[in-house]
Protein backbone atom coordinates (compact mmCIF):
# COMPACT_ATOMS: atom_id res chain seq x y z
CA UNK A 1 0.00 0.00 0.00
CA UNK A 2 1.30 3.44 -0.94
CA UNK A 3 1.48 6.15 1.73
CA UNK A 4 1.25 9.67 0.31
CA UNK A 5 2.06 12.76 2.32
CA UNK A 6 -0.54 15.38 1.41
CA UNK A 7 1.12 18.83 1.66
CA UNK A 8 -1.92 20.10 3.60
CA UNK A 9 -3.24 17.07 5.55
CA UNK A 10 -0.12 14.97 6.16
CA UNK A 11 0.45 11.26 5.51
CA UNK A 12 -2.59 9.28 4.35
CA UNK A 13 -3.24 5.89 2.75
CA UNK A 14 -3.39 5.84 -1.06
CA UNK A 15 -7.10 4.93 -0.96
CA UNK A 16 -7.82 8.60 -0.09
CA UNK A 17 -6.27 9.82 -3.36
CA UNK A 18 -6.90 9.65 -7.08
CA UNK A 19 -4.20 9.63 -9.72
CA UNK A 20 -4.32 12.53 -12.16
CA UNK A 21 -1.69 11.65 -14.74
CA UNK A 22 1.64 13.16 -15.67
CA UNK A 23 2.57 16.47 -14.03
CA UNK A 24 4.03 19.49 -15.81
CA UNK A 25 2.22 19.01 -19.13
CA UNK A 26 1.90 22.57 -20.49
CA UNK A 27 -1.31 23.69 -22.16
CA UNK A 28 -0.71 24.65 -25.80
CA UNK A 29 0.10 28.33 -26.25
CA UNK A 30 -2.07 28.67 -29.37
CA UNK A 31 -4.71 25.91 -29.12
CA UNK A 32 -6.72 27.20 -32.08
CA UNK A 33 -3.77 26.55 -34.40
CA UNK A 34 -3.30 22.88 -33.49
CA UNK A 35 -4.08 20.13 -35.95
CA UNK A 36 -6.12 17.10 -34.93
CA UNK A 37 -2.91 15.10 -34.63
CA UNK A 38 -1.32 17.74 -32.37
CA UNK A 39 -4.44 17.80 -30.15
CA UNK A 40 -4.36 14.01 -29.93
CA UNK A 41 -0.72 14.11 -28.88
CA UNK A 42 -1.42 16.76 -26.23
CA UNK A 43 -4.44 14.88 -24.85
CA UNK A 44 -3.31 11.26 -24.97
CA UNK A 45 0.46 10.90 -25.30
CA UNK A 46 2.42 10.87 -22.05
CA UNK A 47 5.86 9.79 -20.92
CA UNK A 48 6.25 6.26 -19.59
CA UNK A 49 9.68 6.20 -17.94
CA UNK A 50 11.35 3.43 -16.03
CA UNK A 51 12.39 5.42 -12.96
CA UNK A 52 11.46 8.79 -11.47
CA UNK A 53 8.22 10.24 -12.83
CA UNK A 54 6.37 13.45 -11.88
CA UNK A 55 2.65 12.77 -11.35
CA UNK A 56 -0.47 14.69 -10.29
CA UNK A 57 -2.62 13.42 -7.42
CA UNK A 58 -5.76 14.77 -5.75
CA UNK A 59 -6.64 14.15 -2.09
CA UNK A 60 -10.22 13.27 -2.99
CA UNK A 61 -11.21 11.88 0.43
CA UNK A 62 -9.59 14.74 2.31
CA UNK A 63 -8.89 18.37 1.44
CA UNK A 64 -9.64 17.79 -2.29
CA UNK A 65 -6.52 19.66 -3.34
CA UNK A 66 -4.18 18.74 -6.18
CA UNK A 67 -0.45 18.27 -5.68
CA UNK A 68 2.51 16.65 -7.43
CA UNK A 69 4.49 13.55 -6.55
CA UNK A 70 7.79 12.26 -7.91
CA UNK A 71 7.51 8.46 -7.80
CA UNK A 72 9.97 5.82 -8.97
CA UNK A 73 7.97 3.62 -11.35
CA UNK A 74 10.34 0.68 -10.79
CA UNK A 75 9.95 0.53 -7.02
CA UNK A 76 6.76 2.58 -6.39
CA UNK A 77 8.83 4.62 -3.90
CA UNK A 78 7.72 8.23 -3.40
CA UNK A 79 10.77 10.45 -3.82
CA UNK A 80 9.15 13.89 -3.33
CA UNK A 81 5.78 15.57 -2.75
CA UNK A 82 5.21 19.22 -3.65
CA UNK A 83 2.45 21.67 -4.49
CA UNK A 84 1.63 22.78 -8.04
CA UNK A 85 3.19 26.19 -7.37
CA UNK A 86 6.54 24.66 -6.35
CA UNK A 87 9.17 23.81 -9.00
CA UNK A 88 9.74 20.15 -9.80
CA UNK A 89 12.49 18.88 -7.49
CA UNK A 90 15.59 17.44 -9.13
CA UNK A 91 15.44 14.36 -6.89
CA UNK A 92 16.03 11.16 -8.83
CA UNK A 93 15.91 12.72 -12.31
CA UNK A 94 18.85 11.82 -14.46
CA UNK A 95 19.71 8.84 -12.25
CA UNK A 96 20.89 5.77 -14.11
CA UNK A 97 18.65 2.71 -14.28
CA UNK A 98 19.31 -0.10 -11.87
CA UNK A 99 17.83 1.07 -8.60
CA UNK A 100 16.29 3.94 -6.67
CA UNK A 101 18.34 7.02 -5.85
Amino acid sequence: MLLLNCPWCGPRDETEYHYGGQAHVPYPEEPSTLTDEEWAEYLFFRDNPCGPFAERWVHSAGCRRWFNVVRDTRTYQVLAVYTHSDPRPAVGFGAQAGGPR
